[in-house]
Parts: structure tokens; sequence; C-alpha cells
């Protein structure tokens, strides 16, 4: 099981597993939930390393390298700290 971490929150995400409805759990907003409208920019504070790579999407928003897009990210395994 990885771990999704918001301020005092942590929730469990299986491996792999995309981490939008967890990240919808502890309030992030979101839009189109298809990585066009950019709502949903999550910065990572700590595990970067643990999830997906940025795929077209996130790319083409032209986000810096700490920031994800909930709606389209995965956390491969371990601990990700999040803020929005």
């Amino acid at each position: 099981m990885a771990i999704l971490k918001f301020e005092d929150t942590e929730l469990e995400v299986n491996d792999n597993e995309s981490i939008k409805e967890s990240s919808r759990e502890i309030g992030v907003p979101f839009g189109c939930e298809n990585g066009m409208c950019g709502s949903c920019i999550i910065n990572i504070e700590e595990g970067l390393e643990n999830l997906s790579e940025q795929n077209e999407k996130e790319e083409d928003l032209g986000l810096e390298d700490n920031q994800r897009l909930a709606c389209q990210c995965s956390i491969k395994t371990g601990t990700v700290k999040i803020n929005f």
C-alpha cells in the first residue's frame, strides 16, 4: 500500500493506483478530470519519485517539476506528500 499525505491526513492508496479519488477526499478541486483545465494541480512536497511520469497532458500545461495533475497521476509505491 502507498500513502498519500496532506497536512495531518494520511490516506492509503493501492500501489500503481490513480490518486484522483484520494485527492478528492482531501479537498483537491476538480474540473474536467481529463487533464485539460488544470484545476487539480497539486504541489508535491515529498515523494515525487514515487509517482508515475508526467504524461503529455501534464507536459502541455507546462507544469513545474514539482507539480502534477491529481486527475492524471498514479502513485507507484511509497509515500507522497502534497499540497494545493
